[in-house]
């Protein structure tokens, strides 16, 4: 794999190539650092490895992963119940319940998507991503519900991580947020990173790196982090006046939290956001007591994946699938609306 080293990069190694390794290689900062002291790591024009992950980089170098074959995963299968959209013998499309850890991770070894997908396909997954992530090509938070694809053969991993890495899948995602993003509010006008295109689409740009001093978190920057764009557009309006809204998200590059951390950077932080939403509330006065009371209680992120288009990495077919919203959001929702919640609402 080879990786080239972006504008301002950070001071060391293993920080650089953690900013710019495609997202879909699933290198994390820990793993990078292990590769380079492994000597599997080489500037291109060097014969020799670089094996000091605080070694100086400097812009538009390039440098060779050399990543070693997957180890057989020691992961169990487990039978946990899946929402199967689509499957045949390279991929499988999944509607993952919010809730579900996508692989093991500390503190996560088991009841994850990886362990289910171990059982449902007799053990065997692409292995390109690494013995933790079988199969794995991108992934949606343990409280996000909603549409992943999954490799099950290498060509398809291969060929998915390529379409994440130039950023042509389509990923739409539905959000409940505190507010409403409008063209005419003065205060997102002058806010850094944010503008309006046409039809109010709210547009988001910044970079995005780990927070300086809480590392579960990611945060906006500007001049340095990962480039990342979010655009969204509001579906509807809770409340009287307006104090929080459905959007329709959709991401033109794909980071860690990307759509949590630029709402919340908009100052329209997702309902429920336990790390990015911050100590807000709905006012009763706006959208009733039930209103409120739903929102103050709301368990999670109400993010959805709701829709995810590709092209099939073998057969070459436009792949187009979209998922409802889950039960809980609809209850939200309702609530919100000032409605009782009936059998088929939407």
């Amino acid at each position: 794999m080879r990786v080239e080293i972006g504008e301002n990069p950070p001071s060391r190694l293993d920080k650089a190539l953690s900013r710019d390794v495609p997202e879909a290689a699933a290198l994390s900062r820990s793993r990078i650092a292990r590769l380079i002291g492994a000597g599997r790591v080489r500037r291109v024009g060097s014969a020799a490895p670089v094996t000091d992950q605080k070694a100086r980089v400097a812009t538009g170098e390039i440098y060779e992963i050399a990543i070693p074959e997957a180890a057989e995963t020691h992961m169990e299968a487990e039978a946990i119940p899946l929402a199967v959209l689509f499957e045949d013998e390279d991929l499988i499309v999944i509607d993952k319940p919010a809730g579900m850890v996508v692989h093991p991770a500390p503190g996560t070894p088991s009841g994850t998507l990886v362990n289910a997908l171990l059982h449902h396909f007799g053990g065997h997954l692409s292995g390109v991503g690494g013995r933790n992530r079988p199969g794995i090509v991108h992934r949606i938070d343990k409280d996000t519900s909603g549409l992943l694809v999954v490799a099950k053969s290498d060509a398809a991993h291969q060929g998915l991580a390529a379409q994440f890495e130039k950023h042509s899948v389509e990923r739409h995602y539905k959000a409940i947020v505190h507010g409403v993003p409008e063209a005419s509010d003065p205060r997102l006008r002058g806010l850094r990173g944010v503008s309006f295109e046409p039809g109010d689409i709210l547009r988001i740009t910044s970079g995005l790196a780990r927070h300086k001093t809480d590392r579960q978190r990611q945060a906006v920057y500007f001049g340095s982090g990962r480039h990342a764009v979010t655009r969204a557009r509001t579906i509807e309006r809770f409340g009287t006046p307006p104090a929080a809204a459905l959007l329709d998200c959709w991401l033109e590059t794909g980071r860690t939290h990307q759509i949590r951390v630029h709402l919340a950077h908009a100052g329209h932080g997702i309902i429920g956001d336990p790390v990015y939403g911050g100590r807000r509330r709905l006012s009763p006065r706006a959208v009733g007591e039930a209103g409120a009371e739903a929102a103050r209680a709301f368990p999670r992120q109400a993010l959805h994946a709701a829709t995810l288009g590709f092209t099939h990495p073998v057969s070459g077919a436009e792949m187009r699938f979209g998922s409802p919203l889950p039960d809980d959001m609809k209850t939200l929702i309702n609530a919100l609306r000032g409605l009782e919640k009936h059998p088929g609402d939407t």
